[in-house]
Formats: structure tokens, C-alpha cells, sequence
């Protein structure tokens, strides 16, 4: 838990000093981590405090379930993310979401197409072998059937960071922004460069996931903070270092992302 809030609390820091709303999302694992509940109500009393807007999103949901219990806790979006599933069973578990979300107001996103990679620094070069391109009329027949309001595909985008860059097909986002309508997620954001994400979003790109960045500039913050004082065991006396090391990462990519 502690994590969870000194993490949001950058993030919501470096929203408020530049005056921006934000969206903050958790991954399952995340939420059963910090608790459904406990993570929305910390989030809003921040944010209040400080004055900002946020939406809370669930990131990658992989059951109905987990979606319920997101929607029941006041996230205002979810994903619903069934890539990994055959085209039918993806459509059939999307609609379900969608029905179940619309009805508390509450906005879904869904993914055709495997993202593959996970949240961390990978040693090695991206696996491109293993990305599943998203189809551009096959994602516009998904939206339509699905109805779902925002829309996450496989644009040769992978989550975590590689030695190597990404190399976005910005065709691709563009053809599917054209035929879907609708705005279009980017997971993987971290790693990609300035022009890349540039391009994206020039394509049709409206929201763009990133954690791996933050988590390691967190993480490296921490290490740093507890060598130089090895002998302290007061976390509020350690911790406001680590805050502001993911406070001006979480800065960055607001800037770059409002341009």
C-alpha cells in the first residue's frame, strides 16, 4: 500500500503543478495489491486536495469479475483485455463488459491484437516475432459489434523497455483511427521516442500508457535514497526523494503528451 500511494502520489503531484487532468490506472495485479476501494479512495482524497481532475482506469482486466469489482470500488473506465483469447470468445466477454460498464456510466476499452512484453527492463532486443499485429478491418468490425468507447491494438508497441526502439506502424494506427471512429489507446509507451509518439498521435492516438519508466526511476530513486541514509528507518523522512524523482518523470510525459 505504501507504494501504491507514494507512486500516485508523484503522479498526482506532477499533474497538479502543471495543471493538467490525468488518468491513473491500476493492473490487477496492482488493485488486489493496494485493494479496489482503498486505491479509488486514496486516489480521490489526493486529488482533491490538490485540485485536480483524474480517472481511475483499470488497465489490462482479464475477467468479468475483476471488471465488477472496479466498477462496484468507482473506477471511472475499465479494460477489458481478452487479447489472448480466439476472436469470438473476445467479442462475447467485451460485450459483456460494455453492457455491465454502460450501465453504471462507467467507459470500457478493449484490445484486439497481442501486446506482448511486460512491465520491466528487458535485457534483450524486442521479441517481433511474437506481435500480432492488429488488422485495421478487423478491429472496426470488434468496435462496432462491441461498442466499446476506446480502442487498444498491437501497432508494433510492447510493454516494458528493450535495448532496442520500437518502431510503430503509424499507417496502421492511422487506417484504424479512420475506420473506427473512436479514440485509440497506445500500451507500451515507455521506451517509444519523442517523434514516434508524435506521429501516433498526430495517427489518431489519445491515450498512452506508461509505467515501466516510472516504476524504474522509482525504484532507482529508492535505492539511491536508502544508501545515502543507510541508517534511517523513517519512511516520511527517505521517501518525499523518491516522490519527486517520479514526480518530474510523470512531468515529461505530460508536456510531451499535451504537445
Amino acid at each position: 500500500f505504501p507504494y501504491t500511494t507514494l507512486f500516485r502520489s508523484g503522479i498526482l503531484q506532477a499533474a497538479a503543478e502543471l495543471k493538467k487532468p490525468i488518468i491513473i490506472e491500476t493492473s490487477e495485479g496492482e488493485a488486489n495489491f493496494a485493494g479496489y476501494q482503498i486505491f479509488v479512495d486514496t486516489v480521490r482524497d489526493l486529488a482533491d486536495e490538490l485540485g485536480i481532475d483524474v480517472a481511475i482506469n483499470l488497465d489490462h482486466g482479464k475477467s468479468l469479475e475483476s471488471v465488477k469489482y472496479a466498477i462496484d470500488s468507482g473506477y471511472s473506465s475499465v479494460h477489458i483485455d481478452c487479447s489472448a483469447m480466439k476472436k469470438e470468445e473476445n467479442i462475447a466477454l467485451t460485450k459483456q463488459v460494455v453492457e455491465l460498464a454502460h450501465a453504471h456510466k462507467v467507459s470500457v476499452e478493449g484490445e484486439l491484437g497481442y501486446i506482448s512484453g511486460s512491465s520491466e527492463v528487458h535485457e534483450g532486443e524486442q521479441p517481433r516475432s511474437e506481435i500480432i499485429f492488429t488488422d485495421p478491418k478487423e478491429a472496426a468490425d470488434y468496435i462496432k459489434e462491441t461498442r466499446i468507447d476506446i480502442f487498444a491494438g498491437s501497432y508494433g508497441n510492447v510493454h516494458g523497455i528493450y535495448k532496442d526502439e520500437p518502431k510503430l506502424d503509424i499507417e496502421r494506427i492511422k487506417k484504424i483511427s479512420e475506420l473506427s471512429g473512436i479514440p485509440l489507446s497506445l500500451h507500451g509507451g515507455s521506451g517509444i521516442p519523442e517523434d514516434q509518439i508524435k506521429a501516433a498521435m498526430n495517427a489518431g492516438i489519445c491515450k498512452i500508457n506508461v509505467n515501466t519508466e516510472i516504476r524504474k526511476a522509482y525504484r532507482e530513486a529508492l535505492d539511491k535514497a536508502l544508501k545515502s541514509k543507510n541508517a534511517e528507518i523513517v519512511p516520511y523522512k527517505y521517501l518525499p526523494e523518491v516522490i519527486d524523482v517520479v514526480k518530474e518523470v510523470v512531468k515529461k510525459k505530460i508536456i510531451l503528451f499535451s504537445k
